[in-house]
């Protein structure tokens, strides 16, 4: 690579004529779109509402538009906020799909960027070089293959952990100075920062790769096949770059959730350390607290970028040969729409050399549109209603259908509810005729329990709430908070229950 002032200068020239986070600080109104789109993205799940950032960003230049440095009309601020959204949505700084807006790395470069301004995130040279010389020792150890040397390291290893533990037997227990300690937590900051920042350029990677994928099924040039070894091809290089295997490696510990919990409560810990007020501020404290939560929304954007290919694929491939079919009849229906307009009763015309080869066969008393069409017309008139009994198997019916049917058959529930009661001799709650009667199906169950001793006058409140747990036949857990409700036989005597 030529490193040279000369590249470099290009390189650079290039960045800022092209790139989104150098195009977004070198514009007038960055500070106003920064400050707007950060607020919103922060606390965003599943992105943020269009409307919402035109909504934001419109206040953002009103509350600015005395200010003359930012060119704002006070009076259009809302066109202006819609100019402005629509700008950076074309240059690639946040993407829209859907009517929802999705961040992008570029926006969390250049706010990364801002945030390092004021130094808030200092490291240490001495902890920067621990970092280094521990790291090169594992490298030089990864990479040698002798035997020896990798037995000798490993027991140094060995010799340390067990000087270690018998100093914690001993009950010397060495920890952190206060330096030391804020120095390892504002490293970890800056390690979970550049976590998100992996898992931002996956998207955006996934995102490019779905793009690329659409072009190839737009423009037809691709048979399926192609169109499959493509999205397998490219789903296999994103997890082979850097950041995709930090993303395929989070993917895996999110099956171990004890891993993830366990992580929870040692930042909790962290956080609760003296050392964390003074080695990040308020928002860098919560982010940190928010780490787990946060990785696991932003590897749901991931996914769904990744589902949204899958999906574009599965539907083309399964719409591929009716629409190739279609596509057929169309022509053919387009060619023979211009037949029509011909005149066929002048000679020329009918003599004329045609690019097209004889088909079919001779048929003198048919027009030739008429032998040629794609689909003939038939007459509805013409066309009697069959109302004869049809025999059809069972058996082939989808089990979905059989499910739809399976609903809850409120008479015998009635029937059943009144003989339980009948049987018990003394008011029984709803948790109650539960543990005798299992619903099968579990909100109507409840419904109907409810709307009985409404129907009887039993009067019932929100003061007093009992819980109820069911069990699904998937072995799901559900918890069920209703009011505490007495039901006897006594109450539901003479009434006449309709269903």
């Amino acid at each position: 690579m030529d490193n040279s002032p000369q590249q470099r200068t290009r390189t650079y020239i290039a960045a800022r004529r092209h790139h989104p986070a150098w195009l977004l600080l070198a514009s007038p109104r960055a500070p106003l779109v920064l400050g707007c789109l950060t607020a919103l993205f922060d606390f965003a799940e599943n992105g943020i509402a269009e409307t919402d950032a035109l909504q934001a960003l419109s206040e953002m230049l009103a509350n600015y538009a005395v200010q003359d440095e930012y060119k704002i009309d006070p009076d259009n601020t809302r066109i202006q906020a819609s100019r402005e959204l629509r700008q950076w949505i074309k240059r690639g700084l946040v993407i829209e799909r859907g009517q929802r807006l999705y961040s992008t790395d570029a926006l969390s470069s250049a706010i990364r960027f801002i945030d390092t301004l004021d130094n808030r995130i200092m490291t240490s040279t001495a902890s920067r070089l621990s970092v280094v010389q521990r790291e090169i020792e594992n490298l030089d150890v990864g990479l040698n293959p002798d035997a020896s040397s990798r037995k000798a390291a490993i027991q140094r290893k060995i010799k340390q952990l067990e000087h270690e533990l018998a100093e914690a037997e001993a009950g010397h227990v060495p920890v952190l100075t206060e330096a030391e300690a804020i120095e390892r937590i504002r490293e970890v900051y800056g390690l979970s920062t550049g976590l998100r920042a992996d898992f931002r350029r996956v998207e955006d990677s996934w995102r490019e790769a779905d793009r690329e994928l659409r072009q190839s099924i737009m423009s037809e040039h691709y048979h399926r096949g192609e169109i499959v070894d493509r999205l397998l091809d490219g789903q296999a290089a994103l997890l082979d770059t850097p950041e995709g295997k930090v993303f395929d490696s989070f993917q895996k510990q999110l099956q171990q959730k004890v891993e993830l919990d366990n992580m929870r409560e040692q930042l909790r810990s962290i956080l609760m350390h003296p050392a964390a007020e003074k080695a990040l501020n308020r928002a860098q404290r919560q982010e940190l607290k928010r780490l787990r939560m946060q990785l696991v929304m932003e590897s749901q954007t991931v996914l769904q970028a990744r589902a949204r290919s899958e999906k574009d694929v599965k539907a083309f491939i399964q719409s591929g040969l009716a629409v190739e079919h279609h596509r057929v009849g169309q022509l053919l229906n387009e060619v023979l729409n211009i037949a029509q307009e011909l005149d066929w009763e002048r000679q020329t015309v009918r003599r004329a050399d045609s690019p097209l080869p004889p088909i079919g066969f001779t048929l003198g008393n048919l027009p030739l549109v008429e032998r040629l069409r794609f689909k003939s017309h038939e007459n509805e008139d013409e066309r009697e209603l069959d109302l004869s009994p049809q025999d059809s198997d069972l058996s082939g019916v989808e089990d979905e259908f059989w499910d739809a049917l399976d609903g809850l058959d409120r008479e015998v529930l009635v029937r059943d509810t009144l003989a339980v009661l009948a049987q018990e001799g003394h008011p029984l709650t709803i948790a109650e005729l539960a543990e005798r009667l299992p619903p099968a199906h579990d909100l109507e169950t409840l419904a109907l329990w409810l709307g009985m001793a409404r129907e009887a006058g039993i009067e019932i409140t929100g003061e007093s709430i009992e819980e109820l747990t069911l069990i699904d036949a998937e072995q799901r857990r559900w918890l069920f908070r209703l009011p505490q409700v007495l039901m006897s036989e006594k109450a539901f005597d003479g009434i006449e229950w309709e269903f």
